[in-house]
């Protein structure tokens, strides 16, 4: 039996992974989409015109990219619930906006007329009744120590070379939004309680938690009969 099935979890289901750099998302992506037997949303970064113009000069192409993930984002995000459901997604919508726009404004990178287009934008396609939110955000957190480690062991170049206080800011700022965040439920996972890599079993316990938790926001969104 498909342990979706054992543990009650809708067929149509829209989980979205959410964390810093480094925390683990895309490997809780692909672990839960197979236990499950659900599709899996990756984020496209190779076929982004703009990401390497972006890492030559910030302030000139921050809000081009801002834009192009939005739209790419809010594509991926239609094509899932056209499929019906089913899927676990790699990073949200929303992470771009509370987070990484938000951070090239403060930091001066981009403009605040830039800001103001780019927050009125994800306000109108994204902050509505009418856009397909996710069942659920599983927000993977760990302390900073852990989150550093776990960069240094996977031994990217680009991550390698930037500066630690890079990581404390994007972290603590990623603390700062997931507090705030109200747009779906959020199931908080500590990276400390399991090993997807070498145990594969250890998913087990994190979809049974999945479960339970739907399960209980599923009542409290139920109407109350009298």
């Amino acid at each position: 039996m498909m342990l979706r099935e054992k543990y009650g979890i809708p067929s149509d289901s829209i989980i979205t992974i959410a964390g810093t750099v480094g925390v683990g998302k895309s490997t809780m992506t692909k672990a839960l989409a197979e236990g499950l037997g659900f599709r899996t949303s990756f984020e496209k970064v190779d076929t982004n015109p703009y990401l390497d113009q972006f890492y030559k000069d910030f302030q000139r192409w921050s809000f081009h990219l801002q834009i192009y993930f939005l739209a790419e984002r809010f594509k991926e995000q239609k094509k899932i619930f056209e499929y019906g459901g089913g899927f676990i997604q790699d990073r949200s919508i929303y992470e771009d906006t509370g987070i990484f726009a938000k951070m090239h404004y403060e930091k001066g990178t981009m403009t605040k007329v830039d800001y103001e287009t780019y927050t009125s934008l994800f306000e109108a396609m994204v902050m509505t009744p009418y856009f397909p939110h996710p069942d659920l955000l599983i927000y993977l957190e760990g302390s900073i120590d852990d989150i550093l480690d776990r960069i240094k062991e996977r031994g990217r170049p680009m991550e390698q070379q930037t500066p630690v206080e890079y990581w404390q800011e994007m972290h603590g700022r990623y603390e700062y939004w997931i507090n705030n965040f109200n747009a779906c439920p959020v199931l908080r996972i500590n990276i400390n309680e399991y090993d997807v890599v070498q145990d594969s079993g250890s998913i087990e316990p994190i979809i049974q938690k999945i479960a339970h938790f739907m399960e209980q926001t599923k009542r409290l969104k139920s109407p109350v009969k009298i």
